[in-house]
């Protein structure tokens, strides 16, 4: 009977969860869908996403939020913790026929109470830019299906800049845009760029500019993910191939690579600070890496099928200094530090300031989230014990406002690899610095640190200065002048290669080669993490993890937008919990002085 009720409790479904910061509670109110709210059937349909944007409605009440269900795309006021959802405005719906929205992204820079600038990837290859505000359809991008037939995977516009965005489609290819230029009426024609380990790039050759500006060609098989580090210069990808790829983006160079424990990488994400990258995949594992390092710094595991979605909450992450009392900013500084809207911000702020060289204690946890598609729910707390492994502990621990994790119990070792998969090196490949000590498991150490060398190539190093120029430039200056047209053309930029396509170098490497490597360090050899909450929140496979200031908002197959309020943020018409307590207490203070 013990067993009995041990397993309804694992299947049923959470409606809160208690963190060290305080409890969190779904807002079944706040639930968006298809205005029917019917559950949709998922079968063979796309992963339900969501993107939100901020138009600075004076109003107060500036999010909106736009999500695809199967063949729909919904864009709506969002609400969040303040009133209950109204299904039946949305602003905008749109429904499609012979395809299906897969991905789709706001441009910040460009968002006005009167006009959004929205891109939406399909299941057959074309990307969209709409309004749905002003409902007007503006371009359609890979109409004829010239460039790539397979799925868009993953669409972003590039930080800093209000016309480029970048494509990956599941052919591992990515391709940059600029939605000022046209795609052709014929098949492009490409010519070598930059090549490297498992990856080359083309520019587009025509007489006139035209899309896609570039082609990246990355690994093998479909290209899940990519995501823009904080500062924008940099780009990680995702492959099915299972690696990890860093590149800097303006130069066309990879910086690191890293292999999954087995199966695909699915999902990839940054850290506040542009230090640390997660990962997850088929082999159910989320993998912090190092950018500084290039190497596998932990893993955790909590899921129990493959982890869809990881993403990190720069609004629980902290920082402290050993000595309080050295904090050089305003009240205001410390108060936003730990509660404000900038909180996000200034915590990217102090965390950049430390770098290698400093020697001060500090008291760090990274908070990132996981969801899956066994519809689990895992936060992770990322505590200096794993990140700074040979400096002393800080006293400072006492004054976070994340209480750091304890180390976690020795763990179970993870499963045997299950999946072929190509072994690369990044080019001056050479042995990381001593991996990290953990109280959970024992390692065997490495040594032998090198220095990472470029794959810059000789023949197109000035193409590839001139692109890397002209696009940093660009994008900073497009951000301040509206009115200055960009012209990214990139038929200047010569390259002494061949006309021939000169295709990706492919080696079929064993597994089992690379397992052991600083390229995929065996489990024993990295600490184990074990999640702070691991959570059943849904019936149907998680694809949604969003972090915003009030709340975190999920959503799964069924075509369910959750929202969770954060400690102290649950409304009670329209009155937070604690507004709530000081009325009722102002209340029973007035009834006492007129009883008198």
């Amino acid at each position: 009977m013990a067993a009995e009720g041990g397993g309804k409790e694992m299947n049923e479904i959470k409606t809160q969860f208690t963190t060290r910061e305080g409890l969190y509670k779904l807002l079944s109110h706040s639930e968006y869908s298809r205005p029917n709210r019917v559950p949709f059937n998922s079968q063979g349909s796309n992963p339900v996403r969501v993107s939100f944007v901020n138009v600075n409605d004076q109003s107060g009440n500036g999010d909106r939020l736009c999500f695809n269900v199967g063949r729909e795309l919904y864009f709506y006021i969002y609400k969040g913790v303040r009133k209950a959802a109204d299904l039946s405005k949305p602003i905008d719906k749109r429904i499609y026929k012979g395809t299906q929205p897969t991905c789709h992204d706001f441009n910040h820079l460009t968002a006005t109470a009167e006009s959004v600038s929205l891109l939406v990837g399909f299941s057959a290859g074309q990307v969209q830019l709409i309004d749905p505000i002003k409902k007007e359809t503006s371009k359609l991008f890979n109409e004829e299906r010239l460039i790539d037939k397979s799925r868009v995977t993953c669409v972003k516009w590039v930080p800093g800049s209000e016309s480029l965005f970048l494509v990956a489609h599941s052919s591992g290819n990515m391709y940059l845009y600029n939605v000022e230029h046209t795609c052709g009426t014929t098949a492009p024609h490409y010519q070598l760029l930059k090549q490297g380990e498992s990856f080359a790039v083309h520019t587009c050759k025509s007489k006139s500019t035209r899309n896609p500006l570039l082609k990246w060609t990355v690994g093998e098989g479909a290209l899940n993910e990519f995501a823009f580090s904080p500062d924008g210069k940099f780009l990680a990808c995702v492959s099915q191939d299972g690696f990890l790829r860093v590149f800097n983006f303006d130069s066309v160079e990879l910086h690191g690579t890293m292999k999954s424990y087995f199966g695909g990488l699915l999902c990839v994400c940054w850290s506040p600070d542009g230090k640390y990258i997660v990962t997850g995949g088929e082999d159910d594992l989320v993998t912090v890496w190092s950018f500084v390092d290039c190497r596998v710094i932990a893993r955790g595991h909590g899921h129990k099928s493959w982890v869809s979605v990881v993403a990190f909450d720069p609004y629980t992450t902290s920082v402290e200094e050993s000595d309080p009392m050295e904090f050089s900013g305003s009240d205001e500084d410390f108060q936003d530090l730990h509660f404000g809207r900038d909180r996000a911000n200034s915590t990217q702020s102090r965390l950049s300031k430390r770098n290698s060289t400093d020697s001060r204690p500090v008291s760090v946890t990274y908070r990132f989230g996981s969801v899956g598609q066994d519809t689990q729910l895992c936060l992770w707390d990322l505590t200096e014990d794993i990140l700074f492994p040979h400096q002393p502990l800080s006293r400072a621990r006492t004054h976070t406002n994340v209480m750091n994790a304890t180390s976690p119990p020795a763990g179970s070792g993870g499963t045997n690899p299950g999946s072929n998969g190509n072994s690369i090196t990044t080019p001056g490949n050479s042995v990381p610095p001593p991996l990290p000590r953990s109280n959970s498991l024992p390692h065997s150490a490495v040594s032998n640190a090198g220095s990472k060398s470029s794959v810059m190539d000789g023949a197109i190093a000035s193409g590839v200065s001139k692109f890397a120029t002209l696009s940093l430039h660009d994008r900073k200056e497009r951000h301040h002048e509206k009115d200055h047209k960009r012209n990214h053309s990139m038929g200047h930029i010569s390259s002494k290669s061949s006309d021939k396509l000169n295709l990706v170098t492919k080696t079929k490497t064993d597994p089992a080669k690379t397992l052991g490597t600083p390229l995929c360090p065996r489990m024993e050899d990295v600490p184990l993490l074990e999640p702070l909450i691991c959570k059943k929140i849904a019936h149907e496979r998680l694809t949604v993890l969003i972090f915003l200031e009030d709340c975190i908002v999920t959503a799964c197959q069924e075509g369910f937008i959750c929202t969770w309020a954060r400690p102290g943020k649950v409304c009670l018409g329209g009155l937070m919990l604690s507004q709530c307590a000081e009325q009722m207490a102002t209340m029973k203070l007035l009834t006492c002085h007129a009883l008198k």
